[in-house]
């Protein structure tokens, strides 16, 4: 195990708290973080911004419409509490959020965001921004910094690794222990040659989050 230390490498990780593959990739980067000297950097970035906006919802079904819609009020409120509390406070609201819209399943519950912010010691009244476009520049403004260079004909998960930003590794289940040591290796080598793009197959398993 990795023991703490100042000089981990950062990793910028850019998510949406409604994506479950990018709730699997988090996990998967805390537990590089007990074999790696890494540390995460959490970011947001907006699916409905993306799809809605930025992708004008082209090709998209009435109900996944939808779904987008809704999709801003969680990364409104990590918005709203990074204001209240600081960048630090990003990483266990996410947590505390992605614990139950996809652990627990409750995807349709406008409880969680309460719960999930009362669990981290911050004001339920936070979760007023769910329903409030106060915070969508700085949201727009964190999802442009991976999404300009990464591009749009992604989603989420995106990290970057030193100085190559990539749309991935979409994985399930997370990887624990040293596995999840030897895919960042694999990344990391991945990230540093010149002119690589892309891998990609067909996901033949649901989003496992055991």
């Amino acid at each position: 195990m990795i023991d703490a230390q100042p000089d981990r490498e950062e990793v910028p990780f850019w998510f949406d708290p409604l994506c479950p593959w990018a709730w699997i990739t988090s996990r998967w980067l805390l537990e590089v973080e007990q074999v790696r000297p890494v540390r995460a950097d959490w970011r947001i970035m907006s699916l409905a911004y993306l799809n809605l906006d930025q992708r004008e919802g082209k090709g998209l079904s009435e109900d996944y419409r939808a779904l987008m819609q809704r999709a801003w009020g969680p990364v409104r409120v990590c918005a709203a509490a990074t204001e209240h509390a600081g960048h630090d406070i990003l990483g266990p609201l996410y947590t505390a959020i992605g614990t139950r819209l996809h652990n627990q399943r409750r995807r349709d519950d406008p409880a969680v965001l309460g719960e999930a912010l009362a669990e981290i010691g911050l004001p339920d009244s936070l979760a007023t921004a769910a329903s409030s476009t106060q915070f969508d520049q700085e949201i727009k403004d964190s999802h442009h910094r991976a999404f300009d260079e990464v591009g749009l004909d992604v989603g989420t998960p995106v990290l970057r690794i030193r100085r190559t930003v990539l749309f991935g590794p979409v994985i399930t289940p997370a990887p624990r222990g040293e596995a999840a040591g030897r895919l960042w290796d694999g990344l990391t080598l991945v990230a540093a040659t010149d002119g690589f793009f892309e891998l990609k197959r067909t996901r033949t398993r649901k989003a496992s989050f055991e």
